[in-house]
């Protein structure tokens, strides 16, 4: 029997030989680059436009850079693993890729949560929007956003540190709580307890949210005007494409951890595990950047007066 204190590294078995790493080491360098530049480039145009300092795009600023967040604490690693001719990772390291991977997931189902909550008082209490969105309930909900899934994933992390382990392969590309955990020789119902009470505070409760949220607003929609039910398909509709596309991400992720994957070629078993922080980065920038009119014309004019600054720098170069 090893216990956990005592193992210095772990083994990712996912891993294949193949004559394709190169293309692969591209293919995870250009999305990693896209997604940087993708978010970065929305959170500079929502924090430098005072027109956009409004709750709905500070929740959407929080969700900008818990994209990143997530992406950084993968992508490099997978870079270095993609080059490396032995894929091992320090215990430590490990470790600390779970607690960035789980928060990153925690933080995303807390913000859509907090985000579909803000479209509600938008639509169904329209009057009384202001007063009950305040400068402070908007600090407080973004403490919420971030703390929470913070503390309960660091617990997380500190129980499965705590296990004793019979063995140091883990079957994925990237360190995964439950992959750990199923290498324990000692007891896990602690484990399983405290992680079926975190699902329940950072998953289950913001869908549940979202879920009374959504049932509203369609109340609102189907009984009120025809600019009302515009102002919601406009708003809600890159929201809950977010969402749907992260919840399929969350599946697959969870499929391929409880269930037995084998049968499914090793590459697409690859995929699936890398979707929940391979599309979403990308996906929701996307989504807000094109079906938001506010953010779409901040963009439109900032890039309008970046061609005429060049033509205007041309121009004097020529003279």
């Amino acid at each position: 029997m090893i216990n956990s204190t005592y193992v210095s590294y772990f083994t990712l078995g996912a891993y294949v030989d193949t004559e394709l790493f190169k293309l692969f080491f591209m293919i995870i360098m250009l999305f990693y680059v896209l997604i940087i530049c993708a978010n970065v480039l929305l959170i500079v145009v929502i924090c430098l436009n005072r027109s956009l300092h409004e709750p709905m795009y500070i929740f959407l600023c929080s969700l900008f850079v818990n994209e990143l967040y997530g992406s950084t604490g993968l992508y490099p690693f997978l870079l270095v693993q993609i080059l490396s001719d032995i894929h091992t990772v320090s215990a430590p390291f490990c470790f600390l890729q779970i607690f960035c991977v789980y928060t990153y997931g925690s933080v995303e189902f807390t913000n859509l949560a907090v985000m579909s909550y803000d479209r509600y008082l938008a639509i169904c209490c329209p009057l009384q929007y202001h007063t009950i969105m305040t400068y402070n309930k908007v600090v407080m909900l973004i403490a919420v956003i971030w703390f929470l899934p913070i503390f309960a994933v660091f617990v997380t992390t500190s129980l499965t540190a705590s296990l004793q382990l019979c063995g140091v392969i883990i079957d994925k590309v990237y360190c995964a709580n439950y992959s750990i955990i199923k290498l324990a020789c000692s007891d896990t119902r602690v484990n399983n307890l405290y992680e079926l009470i975190a699902a329940s505070l950072t998953v289950c409760a913001p869908v549940s949210v979202i879920i009374y949220t959504y049932i509203q607003i369609l109340k609102v929609c189907f009984s009120g005007s025809k600019e009302t039910r515009q102002k919601a398909v406009s708003t809600c509709t890159p929201h809950l494409a977010s969402l749907l596309n992260f919840s399929f991400g969350v599946c697959f992720e969870i499929f391929q951890s409880r269930f037995d994957m084998s049968s499914v070629p090793n590459m697409l078993r690859i995929f699936l595990s890398l979707y929940l922080i391979t599309c979403q980065p990308i996906f929701s920038p996307v989504m807000y950047g094109l079906n938001m009119s506010k953010i779409r014309t901040v963009c439109e004019s900032l890039l309008l007066s970046s061609l005429r600054f060049v033509q205007l720098e041309k121009h004097e170069g020529k003279q």
